[in-house]
């Protein structure tokens, strides 16, 4: 398929000051804006535009300004290289980017995929606030022990610190040999300072203050369920990839069922990378955009399939 089209979603973390500002030009991105400005209650763009930083980065703030940035990157490629989305054939977002994803393949309208994220970025605050967590990406080798990593910090928070039902686990598969891990803050403490008993080479802090994708999130999967429920969604128009599975969904009852465990389930972006672009190498690969604020996605892609991220190009 070398004349077919990939399109990927940034997710959290990827947020920056004057990220949508290349946008604005283009039609519908200001109304995207105040659409999402009047779901939220307070005044997006400016946040955009002018932060600061520090507000921009929490959760209830960061979730809908990447979500809306990345489809503006959308509006952008309609006027100005529309057979790139008449192309497409797949798409997938990375974590709250996967409602991006989910909007773009007709699945959700706008709107209601701004009123999920209203209500996912402030469970998954609250359920934050209820036990303070952390986040790191882990790089390691062929004989690193992650999961290994996590048990030894689960026991050391169980026995050494008295902590009630401490978690820890792997919270997302990168690319081959990188993961990120959260759980309870201790123990990621605990594997920041003993990684290399682990064959873990590197920790790179995550500038969260939750253990997203674990189930510290519980509560939050438990208050996004009872909001899918009573929520309209259509079967995609192209194919879309479930962060959950790493496969592509299947109709949409499929994708109700799994958007609320993915708050608690490790996302498998090194599975999906594989499951769109395995092929013979006869085969062409097709071309990847990255929808903005960021590239992160691209870098992962290298590290999964160099031969497709040869044909990758990042719209923002």
């Amino acid at each position: 398929p070398c004349d077919t089209n990939v399109l990927l979603f940034s997710g959290q973390g990827t947020q920056k000051v004057g990220m949508a500002d290349d946008l604005l030009q283009f039609s519908n991105v200001k109304n995207m804006f105040t659409v999402a400005s009047d779901i939220f209650g307070f005044d997006l763009l400016n946040l955009c535009q002018n932060g600061p930083q520090s507000e921009l980065d929490q959760t209830v703030h960061c979730q809908p300004a990447v979500v809306v940035t990345a489809l503006a990157a959308v509006e952008k490629l309609q006027e100005t290289n529309p057979q790139v989305l008449e192309n497409c054939y797949c798409t997938a977002g990375y974590s709250v980017g996967e409602y991006a994803a989910l909007v773009f393949s007709g699945v959700l309208s706008f709107e209601d995929a701004m009123s999920l994220i209203k209500v996912r970025s402030r469970a998954m605050q609250k359920a934050s606030d209820l036990t303070k967590g952390a986040m790191i990406t882990a790089v390691g080798g062929s004989k690193t022990k992650f999961k290994q990593s996590c048990f030894a910090a689960m026991e050391h928070c169980k026995y050494n610190l008295t902590i009630e039902n401490p978690i820890c686990s792997i919270s997302a598969y990168l690319s081959p040999n990188i993961v990120t891990l959260a759980g309870n803050i201790e123990a990621i403490n605990f594997i920041t300072e003993n990684k290399s008993k682990f064959g873990i080479k590197r920790v790179i802090p995550i500038p969260v203050s939750g253990a997203f994708h674990t189930k510290l999130m519980q509560h939050a999967a438990d208050e996004m369920q009872l909001v899918l429920e009573k929520t309209l969604f259509n079967d995609p128009i192209i194919h879309v990839y479930s962060n959950v599975s790493g496969k592509r969904y299947h109709g949409k009852s499929d994708i109700s069922k799994r958007l609320a465990s993915q708050i608690i389930k490790p996302i498998r972006w090194e599975q999906t990378m594989h499951a769109i672009f395995s092929r013979p190498d006869s085969v062409n690969m097709p071309a990847v955009y990255e929808m903005g604020p960021g590239t992160q996605l691209g870098s992962l892609l290298k590290l999964c399939n160099g031969k497709a991220w040869k044909n990758y190009t990042f719209v923002n």
